[in-house]
């Protein structure tokens, strides 16, 4: 089975959905309807963009294009996930897009060299597209543990400093803060594994059966890909809280406020 291409017409067609989605919002009086087309809009944009810049990566089938790409994808990923925990502490960014970079690396140096073992490595129909989907989810693993651990320590200054005095280090004084964080952060993660299959199909799955692969085979790669994204979510949520815990107190390990 063989992908059926889509046209200028098939998507024209496509988007008059939005239009009768456009139509209804007016007719129910949502007030949707200019942020429908401006999401439209920005969706089609980008993605066209994308199309180019990935068929561009893919031709080319050059080791420093599929990495100058995925620099790109890690510090948009980076910038957003700091701008969700908290863009006025100078040393988020760092710390954030640091947390990333090894998990990801992590991640897909495994994956890539120990299971899938293309030829040649770089091969960007698999490292792009394993990358881009490891570091999305490990935006926002990073992003919701490090926003909740950073509220906790700001909202529990009395309970960390009454620890401090009686002798706690820092890392015994936030230790369930961070660990209540780390779980929070995986809770997307772990919902999605146990209802996947059962209740939802995922996108990965559902993109591969419409490109004609095998059920069995593309049942396969989603197994992996949920693994390297459960992998790369704890990791990067261990060390976005590990960091924001060093930036929380000084040399003399005092709580500092932010």
């Amino acid at each position: 089975m063989k992908l059926i291409p889509l046209d200028f017409a098939d998507l024209v067609s496509a988007i008059a959905l939005i239009g009768v989605a456009i139509g209804l919002s007016a007719w129910e009086r949502l007030g949707l309807e200019l942020r429908l087309l401006n999401v439209t809009c920005r969706t089609i944009l980008q993605l066209t963009v994308l199309g180019y810049i990935f068929d561009f990566i893919f031709k080319q089938n050059n080791p420093i294009a599929v990495l100058a790409i995925l620099a790109v994808l890690l510090m948009i990923s980076a910038i957003i996930a700091r701008n969700r925990i908290d863009k006025r502490i100078a040393k988020m960014l760092p710390l954030v897009g640091g947390a990333m970079l090894i998990s990801t690396a992590i991640t897909v140096v495994y994956v890539n060299f120990l299971i899938i073992q293309p030829e040649p490595w770089f091969q960007p129909q698999y490292i792009v597209p394993l990358s881009g989907i490891i570091l999305a989810n490990a935006m926002n693993a990073g992003a919701v543990s490090g926003e909740r651990f950073l509220k906790s320590i700001n909202s529990s200054h009395l309970e960390i400093e009454t620890h401090l005095s009686l002798g706690a280090t820092p890392q015994q004084a936030v230790k369930q803060y961070r660990q209540d964080a780390i779980r929070v952060g995986l809770i997307p993660t772990i919902n999605q594994m146990t209802l996947i299959g059962m209740v939802t199909l995922p996108a990965i799955f559902s993109g591969q059966l419409l490109s004609g692969i095998d059920p069995d085979e593309a049942a396969s790669y989603q197994i992996l890909i949920m693994i390297a994204i459960a992998f790369a979510n704890l990791v990067t949520t261990i060390l976005v809280t590990k960091g924001i815990c060093r930036i929380s107190f000084n040399s003399a390990s005092a709580l500092v406020k932010h």
